[in-house]
Formats: structure tokens, C-alpha cells, sequence
């Protein structure tokens, strides 16, 4: 029995790259990333999924809700999906970090530190593959979109593929972009990484 798992990142939105946004809220899609989520329910729909669950963020659930649309699968929130915690630097920008002696540190080492006041990479690893899991175990046989982050899915690919987070710079995550898991009872298959559609 497996379980295949779609993981999706939310398309664009006006801070990509500019802003650590973290889990802070009013962040949305903007054009390019609404047709980003278009084009890759587009190609998921002719997948068959059975469900969708998406990190409570907007920019995730609207990305999320769109591939709904096109594949006619319910939306169900997950917290196990949310975005990793950056604790005092969220909302900060990139160009400032980059004066943070902290914020190297967390780059280089992303197994055994964290944001300040925030959550470890670790963490979230165990919340994600927890999560996943509990789904394949719900769901044998079935096809699964979970829609999130680019760090929440590094750190499920990473696990499943046996590499550590300290390697987590080495994969490209796109906005928008499917990288696809085939998860069996003796262990995972990477299958696809940073699709894009669009």
C-alpha cells in the first residue's frame, strides 16, 4: 500500500523574496501567483486527488482554494502545515537579516538552531511528517495535495530522502511549484521535485 503526496507551494505574492514573512497575517496572492495555483491545479486535476489540506495562511489557502476549483477536491486547513514560526524576524527584510549574525548562524545550521523566539526546522519536521502519517495511514492508495511552505516542504523531502536540514539550501521550492512523495509501508520515493506550470 502507498500513499503519493502532491506538495504544494503557494504561489507568488508582492514580498516574495523581499520579506521574511513568515506567519504574518494579510500576505495574499497577487496576479502571477494566482495563475501560478491555476496552472497547477490544472495539471493535478487530470491526477485524480482525493483531498487538499493547506496551511491556514492566506496566501496558502488561496492557492490551495484555487486548486480546488480545478480539481473539485475539498479544502481542509492543517496546522501541521504552517509556516515555520521566525519569531522576532518576521516581517524583517531579507537585506536586513543579512546583518544578523543569528540569521547566518540559522543558515548554516538549520539542525540545531532557531529563529529568535521562534520555532527550530527540526520542529516543524516532526509536525510535518507526523502529519503525514497519520494521512497515509487514513488514506492508502490515495493521491494528496498538501499546499504550504517552502521550508515545511524542504523539511518533509529532507526526512523522507534521509538527508539532513542543514542541506535544506541544496532544493529549489518554487511558488507554485509540486514536488511528489510516493510513501510506502518500507519507506519514500522522491518522484518529482519543483514542478512548475506556470
Amino acid at each position: 500500500m502507498s500513499t503519493t503526496f502532491h506538495l504544494v507551494r503557494h504561489g507568488e505574492h508582492d514580498r516574495v523574496d523581499r520579506t521574511l514573512c513568515g506567519r504574518m497575517p494579510g500576505v495574499v496572492l497577487n496576479a502571477q501567483g494566482k495563475k501560478q495555483a491555476r496552472a497547477c491545479g490544472r495539471r493535478l486535476a487530470g491526477l485524480q486527488p482525493l483531498r487538499i489540506f493547506s496551511s491556514p495562511l492566506e496566501r496558502v489557502r488561496g492557492t490551495a482554494e484555487i486548486i480546488g476549483d480545478e480539481t473539485g477536491c475539498p479544502v481542509e486547513d492543517a496546522q501541521a502545515l504552517q509556516e515555520i514560526d521566525c519569531g522576532e524576524w518576521t516581517g524583517k527584510a531579507f537585506e536586513d537579516l543579512h546583518a544578523d549574525q543569528r540569521w547566518k548562524d540559522w543558515n548554516e545550521a538549520r539542525s540545531v538552531t532557531r529563529p529568535p523566539g521562534g520555532e527550530m526546522m527540526i520542529e516543524v519536521q516532526a509536525r510535518v511528517v507526523n502529519f503525514m502519517e497519520r494521512l497515509r495511514r487514513l488514506y492508502e492508495d490515495a493521491r494528496l495535495i498538501l499546499v504550504s511552505h517552502s521550508d515545511v516542504i524542504k523539511a518533509a523531502i529532507l526526512f523522507h530522502i534521509g538527508l539532513s536540514l542543514d542541506l535544506f539550501a541544496r532544493i529549489e521550492i518554487a511558488p507554485g511549484s509540486i514536488s511528489t512523495l510516493i510513501i510506502e509501508d518500507w519507506g519514500a520515493r522522491l518522484v518529482s521535485l519543483n514542478e512548475t506550470s506556470a
